[in-house]
C-alpha cells in the first residue's frame, strides 16, 4: 500500500517562499519607518545617564553601555551590513560578468589569461584572501568592501564563461555569427538573457555569505568602525555585557541569522523561478 504523501508542486513553492519575503519585507519597512518617523534618536548621541536601561516605549530595545537607543543602532546597522553587502555583490557583477562573456565567447589567448587569473584567485580559500587584503588594505569599511569584490568576480566570471562556452554552441548563435551581427550584438542580445537566472541565483545565494563575511570582520575589527553601527561591531561592543545584558548580543546575531534565512530563501525561489540547476551554482 502506497503511502499518501502531500503534493507541493513548484508553483505553490514558489509563492509560499514569495509570499513569506515580501512579508518580511512589509514588517521591516513598518519597524523601520516607526524607528525614524516615531522614535528619532541619534544612533551615535552618547548619553550616560540612559545607560544599559530596559526596554520601555521610548526605547523598545533599551540602551547600549553609552545610552544609544539599541533599535535604531539595530536598523542603521543593517543599513550598513546588507547595504555593503549589495554594494559589495553588484561591484562584483559589474566586473565579473564582462569578463565572463568576453572569455567564453572570444577564447584564445584572452580565455587562457583569464583562466590563470581565475586559478591564482582559487587556489586559496575566499576567507583567507579577504583576510589577507583587508590586513594589507588596513580596517575599514570600504577597504573591507573592495577586498570582497576582489575575492568575488572571479566567481561570477567563470559561471557566465562556462554558460557563455555551452550556449555558443548552439544553432541560434550559430546563425547568429552567419547572418553577420557583430560580437557585440550576439552578446549583448543572445548570450547575455541566458545568463541572468544563473547570476541571480548564484548572487543570492551569495549575498548572506557575504553578510557573514562583513558581520565576521567587523566584528574582529576589520570592518565598520565606531561609532558607526553596524551588526558584527554591535556584537563586540556587547561581550563585555553579556552576562548581565545577553539581549544586546542576541539582537544583532538574531538578526543576522534571519536575513542569511531570507537571502537563502531567496535563492530557493529564484533557483525555482528560472528552473536552475543545482550543479550549475556549484
Amino acid at each position: 500500500m502506497k503511502e499518501w504523501s502531500l503534493p507541493w508542486p513548484k508553483v505553490k513553492k514558489r509563492r509560499w517562499l514569495g509570499g513569506i519575503a515580501w512579508m518580511c519585507v512589509l514588517l521591516t519597512g513598518l519597524v523601520v519607518i516607526y524607528a525614524f518617523f516615531v522614535l528619532r534618536h541619534d544612533p551615535t548621541l552618547t548619553n550616560l545617564d540612559n545607560r544599559l536601561q530596559g526596554a520601555s516605549l521610548q526605547h523598545p530595545l533599551g540602551t547600549d553601555q553609552l545610552g544609544r537607543d539599541v533599535l535604531t543602532r539595530l536598523l542603521l546597522g543593517g543599513q550598513q551590513t546588507i547595504g555593503y553587502s549589495l554594494l559589495a555583490l553588484i561591484v562584483s557583477l559589474v566586473i565579473g560578468i564582462p569578463f565572463g562573456l568576453i572569455s567564453g565567447f572570444r577564447r584564445g589567448l584572452v580565455d587562457r589569461i583569464f583562466m590563470r587569473i581565475a586559478d591564482g584567485f582559487l587556489a586559496f580559500p575566499d576567507t583567507i584572501v579577504a583576510i589577507v587584503l583587508s590586513g594589507l588594505l588596513g580596517a575599514g569599511i570600504g577597504n573591507l568592501v573592495l577586498a570582497i569584490v576582489i575575492v568575488k568576480w572571479v566567481s561570477y566570471a567563470r559561471l557566465v564563461r562556462s554558460t557563455v562556452l555551452a550556449e555558443s554552441q548552439k544553432d541560434y548563435v550559430l546563425i547568429a555569427r552567419t547572418n553577420g551581427l557583430s560580437p557585440g550584438k550576439i552578446m549583448r542580445k543572445h548570450l547575455f538573457p541566458h545568463i541572468v537566472g544563473h547570476v541571480l541565483v548564484l548572487a543570492s545565494l551569495d549575498l548572506g555569505k557575504v553578510i557573514l563575511l562583513i558581520s565576521a570582520f567587523s566584528y574582529i575589527g576589520l570592518g565598520a568602525q565606531p561609532p558607526i553601527p553596524e551588526w558584527g561591531a554591535m556584537l563586540n561592543d556587547s561581550r563585555p555585557y553579556f552576562q548581565s545584558k545577553p539581549e544586546f548580543m542576541i539582537y544583532p546575531g538574531l538578526a543576522i541569522v534571519i536575513a542569511v534565512l531570507l537571502t537563502n530563501m531567496l535563492g530557493d525561489y529564484l533557483r525555482d523561478l528560472f528552473d536552475v540547476k543545482k550543479e550549475v551554482q556549484s
